[in-house]
């Protein structure tokens, strides 16, 4: 199974933000979490909701720098090697991840982000310390699942990301 995996830093890209964003939070007792599917409407500019969020924050918010993104990217292949998984290419920016995966087809999607994000996570505290928030990570993140097919065209996302700390894509899936 192919999987596109995107993850934002902690406190990046927060509920109710006017760049539009995936609901996955309560709103007047209402959980939003519906729209975080595949073709499910984006939530437009809601600044009541962006500031409830930005008042809870437990710290700044996190940015990574070209040590943290170099630390973290090796992270991610020790860890898609421990588990046999297949890293076709990996774009950090300063506050979101993309990789792109290839896993056994009875992985849970969840478990591969977390894993990535938790073993990353455990290798960014131990050099640089916790963020002041606790997490480097927003909750959750995007896992799509994508046809082999679309591997070139997912690749080409990557290369077009604006300012990638790190930009690695897998020599047997070059063109």
């Amino acid at each position: 199974m192919i999987l596109f995996l995107t993850s934002t830093t902690y406190a990046q890209w927060m509920p109710g933000d006017a760049r539009r964003f995936v609901s996955n939070v309560d709103v007047g007792g209402e959980h939003l979490a519906r729209h975080n599917r595949y073709g499910s409407p984006i939530d437009a500019d809601m600044p009541l909701l962006r500031q409830s969020a930005k008042d809870k924050l437990k710290g700044p918010p996190v940015v990574f720098n070209r040590e943290q993104a170099e630390l973290l990217f090796d992270q991610f292949r020790e860890t898609a090697n421990v588990r046999n998984w297949t890293l076709i290419g990996v774009a950090i920016m300063f506050n979101h991840v993309h990789v792109l995966i290839e896993v056994a087809d009875d992985t849970d999607p969840d478990d591969v982000l977390r894993d990535l994000k938790s073993y990353g996570s455990g290798k960014l505290n131990r050099k640089f310390g916790k963020p002041e928030s606790g997490t480097w990570w927003t909750v959750g993140g995007s896992k799509r699942r994508k046809d082999r097919s679309a591997i070139p065209q997912l690749i080409e996302y990557l290369k077009k990301q604006p300012n990638p700390l790190v930009l690695w894509i897998n020599p047997d899936y070059e063109q």
